[in-house]
């Protein structure tokens, strides 16, 4: 398993442009993340139901040394991705990082209460609820892309629900890394919540961990990986995996309000987002149109690229390749391709890729095929709405979709027709800001939810409790089977 594991992981991840080597700088770290889940084992034991006021105690210490280092862990992230704008750190991982704890610290007493349930009459006298209980320990794998919110929130669902928990964090992110290991150790002990770095080995090791629960955000190629560890302990997972998000366009629709918003989707972190649009389906005859006001949008947001703090960087050299050489398959198989450059720059020696929009696409076409996590944008065209909803549905269920329509009829036909971990109506991305609603995917995007109530739902085990008291009325199905006594029971109760 382990050697299936790493190799399956090895092929499926980016490399570093300086690969660490499995000995060295992660020396010991196995043997870390071994101890420490035990010290963190016996300490649940310990105590294992956490009250509300404990739990809403050290979310607010999270939030508040979140807000404490804050500059520190933007200008970690802007670190390692060599450009990252810094208001797109504050908005899509400060901010949404913090508005996630406000959340549960709002409404944890209520979710903690248990619920009671029906007693049918056969059963009577007797109580029934559902007690939520934290699972223990669960492990929290994070990705290169948003690697604060993707942290810290599922850490945050974690406390909410009563759980410790260990956060491997991803060896293409070291400054961030080391400032949120800082910021971590200045609120809890080990043996409360833990940071572990580390290349396949470690990832490896931590994905064969026995954990209560384990949450792994990243691509589906090494979502399948994960999960095959996993069952090895038959650990429960979360999947938030990604996939080809599409943005359709209705015949109905504001092209403005459409190429707006699209293009704010696709452009925040330079679409290196599971979210983002990943292709756009058109009415044919309307993609000039819709690229045009595309380009206007982006120039008014970006009226430059190279040099512009707001315009995030790629992360690594490797990932900068691989969209340059998608692009270039595109090309070589027929595809027309425009740059969005509004200044008319030279990115030589950057790592900073202006969004490319992609006309005349084809399934043969890797951008087709895989997901792109960078900013080009295949423009698909459809003659018939029906056509369009065939595409989507022909094609792996996505982790988003995005529907440009004023229609309500249209909406709910696309509703009823598609399948999506979450669904923006006029907008993108927005769904997944929203604290009273749960995120996740389905198949190949992923499985499971966490934010909000689901989180903490997730991170829980909702335990039925039966009572009774010393009235018995289930003796009446109670051996030796009395024909006549067995026969009122039968009448009353299987109608």
């Amino acid at each position: 398993m382990r050697t299936e594991l790493l190799n399956g992981i090895a092929q499926a991840q980016p490399q570093s442009q300086a690969p660490m080597t499995e000995q060295g700088l992660y020396d010991g770290e196995g043997e870390r993340l071994a101890s420490i889940f035990q010290q963190q084992k016996a300490a649940f034991r310990s105590a294992p139901m956490p009250a509300a006021a404990d739990r809403i105690r050290k979310l607010r210490a999270l939030k508040t040394a979140v807000m404490r280092h804050q500059e520190a862990l933007a200008k970690a992230v802007g670190d390692d991705f060599s450009c990252r704008s810094r208001d797109e750190t504050m908005i899509a991982e400060i901010m949404t990082t913090v508005q996630s704890i406000n959340y549960m610290v709002k409404h944890v007493r209520r979710w903690m209460r248990p619920s009671g349930r029906h007693v049918n009459m056969l059963f009577a006298p007797a109580a029934n609820q559902v007690v939520y209980q934290p699972l223990g320990v669960v492990g929290i794998m994070v990705p290169w892309n948003y690697p604060i919110q993707l942290a810290l929130v599922p850490l945050a669902t974690a406390i909410c629900s009563g759980n410790r928990a260990m956060i491997k964090m991803s060896e293409f992110t070291p400054a961030t890394n080391e400032a949120i290991r800082t910021l971590l150790a200045e609120v809890f002990s080990e043996d409360e919540v833990a940071v572990i770095e580390g290349e396949i080995e470690v990832s490896s090791a931590f994905s064969e961990t026995p954990w209560d629960h384990l949450i792994f955000t990243g691509s589906t190629a090494v979502g399948k990986h994960v999960m095959a560890a996993a069952a090895k302990n038959l650990t429960p997972v979360t999947l938030e995996l990604g996939g080809k998000s599409p943005a359709l366009i209705a015949p109905d629709a504001n092209l403005d309000h459409a190429a707006e918003r699209i293009c704010f989707g696709k452009s925040l972190n330079a679409g290196q987002t599971c979210i983002a649009p990943d292709y756009v389906l058109i009415p044919e005859g309307r993609e000039k149109e819709f690229i045009a006001r595309y380009y206007r949008a982006f120039s008014r947001m970006y009226p430059t690229v190279r040099d512009n703090p707001d315009y995030t960087a790629i992360i690594n050299d490797r990932q900068y390749q691989r969209l340059v050489s998608w692009l270039q398959d595109a090309e070589a198989k027929g595809a027309t391709i425009s740059q969005l450059n509004p200044a008319d720059e030279n990115f030589a020696g950057t790592r900073k890729l202006p969004p490319h929009i992609v006309e005349n696409a084809t399934d043969e076409m890797t951008i087709l095929q895989e997901e792109l996590f960078g900013p080009i944008l295949p423009v698909v065209t459809y003659r018939s709405f029906d056509e369009a909803l065939d595409y989507i549905a022909d094609r792996d269920r996505p982790l988003a979709l995005y529907l440009f329509s004023y229609n309500r009829q249209l909406e709910e036909k696309v509703l009823e027709r598609t399948h999506a971990g979450g669904v923006s109506v006029n907008d993108t991305l927005m769904h997944i800001a929203q604290d009273d609603m749960p995120f996740g995917g389905i198949g190949p995007s992923g499985m499971g939810h966490y934010h909000g109530k689901e989180g903490f739902i997730t991170l829980s085990k909702a335990k039925a409790v039966h009572r009774k008291g010393r009235i018995n009325s289930g003796r009446a199905i109670y051996p030796p089977y009395n024909k006549k006594r067995h026969s009122l029971v039968y009448k009353l109760f299987i109608r």
